[in-house]
């Protein structure tokens, strides 16, 4: 596989790696024909899952292949490291305060925001799109750091990012299906929401790739920008969301899940990177 996928451009890289993440995203939305609802602490050990991986993947696939690098550059490391994580997280901020969106279980005048009159399941739909912006940018962002030939980085390690992100996918593609199923729409319309929540992964991947190819001195700003727009995702979204549960029981189920999740992530990581 390694030497299949060396014969492209980091670009092409990234964009099959992102297809595959969007993938595992309609793999997950396509529970639907099967289930018409999900266990609550289910679904939360499946976010949980998801918060780990992310969590896991901040540090050994961005932020520490980052730092390695604006040392190689000549960088401050630690202040690279800090601009662009704290970067990464403003942006995230920003996006969450202008895109209209709604989060599981709430209701739709619950929704964040700028105010609209749009639909509860667009709204559903935008919300884990959000997700999906930093999932894709850190993809991409990985293959052009190979190319840009850091110590730190590697197309295996790569690779396993790209696996990772796709394995905490699987769940947020049902988490939007399967209540849109519930809310009375067609298994076949639910699906085609629940995968349209990932088409951006492959959009964020290609402009990422692309951007610090072009320019590599933003590498490191832009390996430790899509770990802090990921670890702001887990902290304002996926942890909440994972925790709720009716009576406030079994949210150790989202717990473990995570432990699981970073242990995952950790060892495709290490192993593979």
């Amino acid at each position: 596989m390694v030497d299949w996928i060396s014969n492209f451009t980091p670009v092409e890289q990234a964009l099959f790696a992102t297809l595959f993440t969007w993938g595992v995203t309609a793999l997950g939305a396509a529970l639907v024909f099967f289930f018409k609802s999900i266990n609550k602490t289910v679904l939360n050990g499946m976010l949980g899952f998801a918060a780990g991986v992310m969590i896991a993947a901040s540090f050994w696939s961005l932020l520490a292949p980052g730092i390695e690098m604006a040392e190689e550059l000549g960088q401050v490391a630690w202040l690279t490291a800090v601009i662009g994580f704290l970067g990464g997280g403003a942006f995230l901020y920003g996006v969450d305060k202008v895109l209209p969106h709604l989060h599981l279980g709430l209701e739709t005048n619950q929704a964040e925001g700028i105010k609209t009159s749009w639909q509860r399941s667009v709204l559903l739909v935008l919300a884990i799109t959000l997700h999906n912006i930093p999932e894709g940018l850190a993809v991409g962002v990985a293959f052009g750091a190979v190319a840009a030939g850091s110590g730190g980085a590697t197309i295996t390690g790569a690779i396993a990012l790209a696996i990772g992100i796709g394995l905490q996918n699987f769940p947020e593609g049902a988490a939007v299906s399967i209540p849109l199923r519930r809310e009375g729409f067609s298994r076949t319309k639910a699906f085609l929401y629940g995968q349209a929540s990932g088409i951006v992964e492959p959009i964020a991947g290609v402009l990422g790739a692309f951007a610090v190819i072009k320019i590599k001195p933003i590498l490191p700003y832009a390996l430790a920008f899509a770990a802090g727009a990921m670890i702001y995702v887990v902290i304002e979204e996926l942890i909440p969301e994972a925790q709720l549960e009716e009576g406030g029981s079994k949210t150790d189920i989202a717990t473990i899940g995570s432990m699981i999740g970073f242990a995952v992530m950790m060892l495709l990581d290490v192993s593979l990177g």
